[in-house]
C-alpha cells in the first residue's frame, strides 16, 4: 500500500536533523557561538514543525 509522503514536513525534519549535526561539527571545532546558534535553530525549527502539525 502506498502512503502519501508529506514532502514539506520531511524537508523540515531533515533541516532540524542537519542543525543538530552542524552543532556537533561546531563542538568539534570548539566554537561555542556556532554551537549555540545551531542548537537554537534546531529547537526553533522543531517548534515550528510542531506548531504546523498541531494546526493540521
Amino acid at each position: 500500500m502506498l502512503t502519501k509522503i508529506n514532502i514539506p514536513m520531511l524537508l523540515l525534519a531533515m533541516l532540524v536533523i542537519s542543525m543538530f549535526a552542524f552543532a556537533g561539527f561546531a563542538i568539534a571545532f570548539r566554537n561555542i557561538w556556532l554551537v549555540l546558534l545551531f542548537l537554537f535553530l534546531g529547537f526553533a525549527f522543531m517548534g515550528y514543525g510542531l506548531v504546523l502539525k498541531r494546526k493540521k
